[in-house]
């Protein structure tokens, strides 16, 4: 992809087609500020430029019959969700329906060379099967702090060997398009904005509870990282003075008493003093303990899991209670690895904001969990790379 558009007006347009699919030039001329024949011109300028084909006769509105235009379908978005534990790679196209997704299980810790290595060969993968000839451009998730204008992570807690790593440019030089890279949870609240349980909703909270924990914050439809890119790091808020030690280096702070780390930590000491018959037999067998572990203990009806999680879930919920009486969002959505704890978890955290926050922020107040699972994280990704080349050059 070599074309951009070249004005606010074909960006508009642009956006419009990826967000609401194929459409008429007369229903696009309904939702942009142009005169009918300044539309003809932005649409048949974006017509010579490739990004956007003819699709087709449109319904009869009365009279001349207008016709559909969409986005080029050959288009081919590359979406990459690196989490603490975890790689998700998808292929979307123009309109971010993910057409091919890959998963693969490994540590962040273990350096940005080695992790790069990987996502090139997911990409590699899922470009043999036919998805896509080549990539117009990417989208990339990092867990940590990320200087946003740069495309790289800045002290990031959990990922030793990142800081300072040159994410945009050298996976741009590897992949041979133009890669965007932002924080995993703005992704996340990108995905769900998009495709998930927050679309129509111009200001919310999408709160990530992983391995860390983090919140994207969305102003008015767009996301809010702030002055240098470290908006939304609720993980390192402190919900207990002179608590446990935390990796950012304080102490006291939510990641460090409730996470998906914590949460197993928690259970394994519950496990081994003989809290939980429960999580000692799947300690036993497993030689580790993991959140989902508490999550199955749980739903087996262990009371000591459920305390854990009811725990966890008031600590959030202090936390987002802060947030809502500060911000007053519209929604606020709950996802991560962590969300298999379910309904437990969310009522724990309603509880908390809905008693804490004051009413006018809290009287209709959604609180809930995400939907789109692990694919937000990547829709989120060909997002954000969209929405910087469906801006004009």
């Amino acid at each position: 992809m070599t074309a951009r558009p070249a004005n606010a007006h074909q960006a508009r347009l642009l956006r419009l087609l990826r967000d609401g699919g194929p459409n008429s030039r007369a229903q696009l001329g309904d939702q942009i500020d142009l005169s009918r024949s300044k539309l003809a011109v932005e649409v048949d300028r974006l017509l010579e430029t490739g990004l956007v084909v003819a699709d087709g006769l449109a319904a009869s509105r009365g009279g001349r019959r207008s016709h559909n235009i969409r986005l080029a379908p050959a288009l081919r978005f590359l979406g990459v969700d690196i989490g603490a534990t975890s790689i998700d790679v998808a292929v979307t196209n123009a309109e971010l329906e993910v057409l091919g997704h890959l998963n693969h299980p490994m540590d962040v810790r273990e350096g940005p060379v080695a992790i790069f290595e990987q996502v090139l060969s997911m990409a590699a993968k899922l470009r043999a099967s036919g998805l896509a000839e080549g990539f117009d451009g990417a989208g990339i998730g990092v867990p940590g702090p990320v200087r946003f204008p740069e495309g790289v992570p800045v002290a990031p807690p959990i990922m030793p060997g990142w800081d300072g790593f040159p994410v945009r440019e050298a996976l741009s030089q590897e992949l041979g398009c133009p890669v965007m890279v932002d924080n995993d949870v703005n992704l996340m609240a990108m995905g769900e904005q998009h495709a998930g349980v927050a679309r129509s909703v111009g200001d919310f909270l999408c709160v990530k509870i992983g391995t860390g924990i983090g919140c994207g914050i969305v102003v008015g439809g767009d996301v809010y990282r702030g002055t240098t890119g470290s908006a939304g790091d609720i993980g390192h808020i402190q919900v207990e003075p002179d608590g446990r030690a935390c990796a950012c280096g304080n102490r006291g702070c939510l990641e460090a008493h409730f996470s998906g780390a914590a949460l197993a930590r928690d259970a394994e000491d519950a496990a081994r003093t003989g809290q939980s018959q429960e999580l000692a037999a799947r300690l036993e067998a497993a030689g580790r303990l993991t959140a989902a572990d508490v999550a199955a203990s749980a739903a087996a009806g262990d009371a000591t899991s459920i305390d854990l999680i009811r725990e966890g879930g008031n600590r959030v919920g202090q936390v987002i209670a802060g947030l809502v009486s500060f911000f007053n969002p519209g929604l606020v959505v709950i996802g991560g690895g962590v969300t298999g704890l379910g309904h437990t978890l969310l009522a724990s955290v309603r509880t908390q904001v809905y008693r804490q926050s004051l009413p006018l922020a809290t009287g209709n107040l959604p609180i809930v969990l995400g939907e789109l699972g692990p694919t937000a994280g990547v829709i989120g990704a060909a997002r954000l790379i969209s929405d910087h080349l469906f801006s004009p050059a």
